[in-house]
């Protein structure tokens, strides 16, 4: 499902406008990216919780010549699904 579809279903399921839903989705992404930005969790009662993790810096390879290389530390996206959502998936 693209952002386009998830207007839509929106749309559909509420009766909320094309605009305001697309308003919505896109209030909704600014926040969440806002927060993991500023190194905050956003969590989603029975949805899931966004956070940010540290990956350490490490050696790794390059593919094409095999050339040892260093990869620096960098933040990373993990979601975690609630027991809800993961249940609901299970079932």
């Amino acid at each position: 499902m693209n952002k386009q579809e998830l207007i839509s279903i929106i749309t559909k399921t509420t009766n909320l406008s094309t605009a305001n839903a697309d308003a919505a989705v896109r209030a909704l992404t600014e926040v969440i990216s806002t927060a993991l930005t500023n190194g905050d969790t956003v969590t989603i009662s029975g949805f899931g919780t966004f956070a940010t993790n540290e990956r350490a810096a490490r050696t790794g390879r390059n593919p094409a010549t095999g050339e040892s290389i260093e990869i620096p530390a960098k933040k990373a996206i993990s979601f975690k699904p609630s027991k809800t959502l993961r249940e609901a998936i299970n079932t």
